[in-house]
């Protein structure tokens, strides 16, 4: 691979990736182009404008160098500098957590938009996370709801060390009480939101999935059994003992899962389900309420 050259101004380093991706077959070429340099020098886009042509610099030009060669070879740009975002906030990965994804944000409106509507924004409510991940979720119903506390286990431990560390980076660290467990069997009480994005890819189709989710992403957060609903069977008969009264629960689902998820929920003894769906018009959420 041709060295990225140090005397190159950022406008045209910026667009030579760009054709270096398109030429590689990857979609979006100058949006991810762009968003590599943003994310390599941690820049905003006011300011990777006002560098125009600004040269490099060996030391950035190295930099991006070896990101750009992680890039080609498959790897997110996320997983390159350990750090995703979700509703605006940045979260640091690590290899037991998933990327967070823009639908997911689903939840998070089906959630803070129940919320609203119970004029309940400020009330000193209880969250329950159930597969924790990066915390993502957790932490933005946090970040919105200023008097609440969040509660949230996942089985692996580095994802609730993962979580650990990204509430204290948003200063939310007291209001986030975390532990290692299998689901919902060591938790008790009740809790006005419940929330979960479990594993929903059946086995099989694991080895189907684009190689940036499938050599990146750990399979203990992707592997949902054998159709893929087997976190639902497990959390769905919970949600009558932990969700109390006027609170939510929601859970992403696949976006092909939606009747025979809801069929679940209901021979669970689960609440009615409502549907949601995300910006793409796909089934992507279940909310119960009580």
């Amino acid at each position: 691979m041709t060295p990225i050259d140090p005397s190159a101004g950022f406008d045209e380093v910026r667009r030579s990736i760009a054709q270096r991706f398109a030429q590689a077959g990857i979609e979006d070429a100058a949006a991810e182009a762009r968003r590599l340099v943003l994310t390599v020098f941690g820049l905003t886009a006011t300011e990777l404008l006002a560098l125009g042509r600004r040269p490099l610099g060996e030391e950035r030009a190295r930099r991006l160098d070896v990101a750009l060669a992680r890039r080609l070879a498959g790897m997110p740009i996320g997983r390159i500098v350990s750090e995703g975002e979700f509703a605006g906030l940045k979260l640091a990965l690590s290899p037991e957590t998933l990327e967070p994804r823009d639908d997911t944000e689903t939840l998070l409106r089906v959630v803070l938009g129940a919320i609203d509507a119970a004029g309940r924004r400020a009330a000193p409510l209880r969250i329950l996370d159930l597969g924790l991940g990066t915390g993502a979720i957790l932490i933005a119903l946090l970040a919105a709801l200023p008097n609440a506390r969040g509660f949230g286990v996942d089985r692996a431990f580095g994802a609730v060390v993962t979580t650990r560390v990204n509430a204290a980076r948003h200063g939310l660290e007291e209001r986030a009480f975390l532990w290692c467990g299998d689901w919902a069997e060591a938790i008790d009480g009740r809790f006005d939101i419940i929330v979960s994005n479990p594993p929903y890819i059946a086995s099989a189709a694991i080895d189907e999935l684009d190689p940036e989710v499938r050599e990146h992403d750990p399979r203990l957060a992707l592997d949902g059994g054998p159709d893929g609903l087997d976190a639902y069977r497990r959390l769905f008969p919970e949600i009558r003992r932990l969700l109390a009264p006027e609170g939510i629960a929601a859970f992403e689902i696949g976006f092909d899962q939606a009747e025979t998820a809801a069929r679940l929920a209901t021979l669970a003894g689960a609440p009615e389900p409502s549907l949601h769906r995300d910006l793409g018009g796909r089934p992507r959420v279940l909310s119960f309420a009580r």
